[in-house]
Order: structure tokens, then sequence, then C-alpha cells
């Protein structure tokens, strides 16, 4: 049957019920069966089995195993005179590799997508199955049981489909699972480099797109993945704060909170402020602010940890040590508890008296920003804090390595704080302690440092060492 294509697509169960009717519509010509959207063999009246072979397009060497069978009727045969059926079987060897092995198998799935016009019902199951938007739909009901099995976070699931709609699917649903090529992919890369995005986030975006085109294999609409095109990455460590820096954010918290100075107009419509992001009362600075700032650094946690950081999770430990235990939700697959330097007791005091004597302070409280429930809220507005604080402290919001100071330029702060100032740490303890992973150090900490950070270090000597 080289090069026949099938006239009518069914599925199992639809041949079994009324083979009869199958084959009356598909215009004595062969019927490709399909088993979980997979063509495994085709099915041929005997008058398309002799219409074939009078056209010399059916030969006995020719007939990839073609055997008679008979389908067992669990009715009487209505419209045609007998059920003998010729069955052959066109399931794909997981070896063949070749590329006329290949050609053929595609063109089993070009003809089950644009078979004729008989049979729709089983032809529209199959349109509605093997298009990207469908894929999609799947993918994502695949990653939400990975939630609910715990290995997953829904956020990963909305970030996701946000990437799927944004860049992926614009691309992809022009083309069916089959047509993708190697210049199909590369569509895709170069409208998300249009886009302004990073190299880093580039190859989180063709991470979402391998796992379509894996589905895409498993469901049989595609023979194999296309050679995906190289995207090169460059770690790009976040900013960090010097010591003098970190101070000098410090005291400029504590400044402005006591003057209780408004913030400026720094978002302008039509020349004059209509309506400002952050409600009136936020416009002046608590103490908030310098509490996070030295609580961060000093607690090696992440902006969104402090979004959802409750006074429940927060265990003061006094002895030869004292530190606060940090029992947070599990976040990016770390669930061990966070032990803090210090300064952090004292902030968490500090902010717990206040609490308390505004009226929260309880379990469930938050610890910073106990009054705002819309935690997001709460991280923006002290995100547009921090903005303001460098400003008057006369930092830009860049350093000289053309790297943005952030929140999270903080908790990068407190790591290498540790690499820098730390008596003999070791790099597991450290990434322990600090959620993260010991490749992570070494990629986006360790990386930054220089000879001249540790030049104290560098000029150390055992007792008793001679000099040179």
């Amino acid at each position: 049957m080289t090069g026949i294509l099938p006239t009518l697509i069914a599925s199992m169960d639809d041949l079994a019920r009324n083979h009869n009717d199958v084959l009356a519509q598909s215009a004595d010509g062969p019927v490709a069966v399909v088993v979980n959207n997979r063509p495994v063999f085709y099915v041929m009246s005997p008058q398309a089995m002799q219409a074939m072979l009078l056209r010399g397009l059916l030969t006995g060497g020719e007939s990839h195993n073609a055997t008679i069978g008979t389908l067992v009727q669990a009715r009487p045969a209505t419209g045609i005179a007998t059920s003998a059926v010729l069955t052959v079987d066109v399931t794909e060897k997981k070896h063949a590799k070749s590329a006329p092995s290949k050609r053929a198998h595609n063109a089993v799935f070009s003809a089950a997508r644009d078979g004729g016009g008989t049979g729709r019902g089983a032809l529209d199951k199959f349109h509605l199955q093997a298009d990207f938007e469908a894929l999609a739909d799947d993918l994502l009901a695949f990653e939400r049981r990975r939630v609910a099995r715990g290995e997953l976070s829904n956020a990963s699931v909305a970030i996701l489909r946000q990437r799927l709609d944004l860049h992926i699917l614009p691309v992809l649903k022009k083309v069916r699972p089959n047509e993708v090529t190697c210049n199909t992919l590369d569509d895709v890369v170069d409208r998300l480099g249009a886009a302004g995005l990073s190299a880093t986030t580039v190859s989180q975006y063709m991470v979402a797109v391998r796992k379509l085109l894996k589905i895409a294999v498993r469901r049989g609409l595609l023979l194999e993945i296309p050679e995906f095109p190289k995207v090169v990455t460059k770690n790009k460590p976040r900013s960090m704060f010097s010591v003098r820096d970190y101070r000098k954010l410090i005291v400029t918290a504590r400044q402005l909170s006591t003057d209780r100075r408004s913030a400026p107009q720094v978002k302008v419509e039509g020349g004059t402020r209509e309506r400002f992001w952050v409600p009136t009362k936020y416009l002046q600075l608590p103490p908030d602010m310098a509490w996070v700032i030295a609580f961060m650094v000093n607690s090696f946690v992440r902006p969104s940890d402090i979004r959802q950081l409750r006074n429940k999770h927060v265990e003061v430990v006094r002895g030869a040590h004292n530190y606060l235990r940090l029992n947070l939700p599990e976040s990016k697959r770390h669930d061990k508890p966070i032990v803090t330097m210090r300064p952090a007791v004292r902030v968490f005091e500090q902010a717990l008296g206040r609490a308390q004597a505004t009226g929260h302070g309880g379990p469930d409280d938050y610890v910073f920003l106990p009054e705002l429930r819309d935690r997001q809220q709460a991280l923006s507005i002290l995100g547009f804090w921090f903005k303001w604080v460098l400003r008057e402290a006369g930092m830009e919001e860049v350093d000289h390595l053309d790297r943005k100071r952030t929140l999270y330029s903080l908790r990068h702060t407190a790591i290498m704080y540790r690499l820098l100032y730390g008596q003999g740490i070791d790099t597991l303890t450290l990434a322990r302690n600090a959620r993260t992973s010991v490749q992570m150090i070494e990629r986006f900490y360790a990386s930054s440092l220089t000879g001249e950070m540790n030049v104290g270090m560098l000029h150390s000597k055992r007792s008793g060492a001679g000099t040179r």
C-alpha cells in the first residue's frame, strides 16, 4: 500500500460497532483505523481491494503483512453483502529512522489531517486533537496533575500558561504538529528575541516548547522532535551592596521614616499626578522599610518569603548563639528551616512589638505590613519604597556593571557577606540554609567574587609560617 492514502478515518470503537457503515462511507477506499489518535492499520472492503489489485496499486509483495480477516458481526450486515475485509498493519516500528520511513509516516498523518469529505465525525475529532492549542491544554492539564501530587507549584503553571499564550502559541498555532521543523523553532526564538527577552528567559520558553512537542510525539502527531536552536546563556549575578552602602540604606530609610516625608511625584500623567498606584497612607515611609532591609541581609530570604512570612513561621532561639529559625512554606522545592544572623532577632522583636501595639501580632498575622491582606500589593509597596530609599541615598537603580538594584539584591548581599566574611563556611551549608543549591551559589554568587574582595584571606598565613 505504499503511497496509498486513506479516504476515511475511523476509531476502533466505530469500526467494531458498525463496520458495514464505516466501509460504506469509505467510497471503496482504505479506512485508517486509529487508536489513541495513532493509525494502527488499514481496513478495506473486498470491492476496494479488488479495485486496487486491478489498478496495480496492491500486490502480494507490497501488502505489508496484509491479511484477510473476518469481523465478527453483532447484527445482520446492511449495505454490504459480506463482512470480509483486508487489514493492513501500518503501526510504526520504533527503530525505523530512515528518511523514506519518516516521509511515509508523515504522509499518514497528512492524510488523517486532510482526509476526504466522508466520515466527518471521526475526521473532525482528529482535527480538534491535532493542533497546538489542544496540545497546550493537554500540557496544562498534565502540569496541574503534578501540582496535585506536590511536584509543582500553582505559580509555575500560571507562568507556563502565560508563556504559551504570549509568545509560543502565536507561532505554533499557524502550523500542524507534523509540520514542525527547525525553521518553525527558529521562528519562536526570533519572536522571543524581538520581544527583548534575555537568553535565559528564551531558554525557559523553549523548555515549554519542548514539552509541547513531546506530547505531540507521544500522541503520534509528530514522528520526532526536530533539532532545537542553540541559545547561549550567560550567567549574570545580581547586584549586591557593599557594607558601606548597606549601612547608608538603613540610615536613609530610618531618616525618611522619622521625618515623615512624602514620596516624590515620580509618576506623572499629562504633567500632573492624577492617580498614584500606591495608596495615600503609604506615601510616607513607616519603619517597616528599614526593618525589611536589615532582615533580608541577615536572613538570606527571598522577597517572596517576606511577602508570606507570618509570626507563626518565626521561632526565636537563644543560647550560645541567638538567631531566628524560620519555618517558611516550601519554596523552589526547598522546605528546610532557615537560620538567621543575630541582628534579625532584634528586627523581628521590634516589628512584632509595633504590630501588637496596633492590634496585630497574632500567630497568623504577617511580620511586615501586617495590616495589608493583599500580599502582592504589600510586596509592590516594599519595592516602591526601596526605589525611593535608593534615590534618597544617592544610589543609582543600576550598579557599575549595569545590574539592577532591587529587593532581591538584599538576598544576594546576605549570601555574598557570608562568602566574604564568614569564617570557614562551606558552600553546602550556606546553600542549604539559603534554600538554594551549591551550583546556584557557584554560578550566581561565588562567580562574582574577586581576589581583592578577599585580600585579607589571600594575605593570611598559618602560625609560624615564614615570609617570602
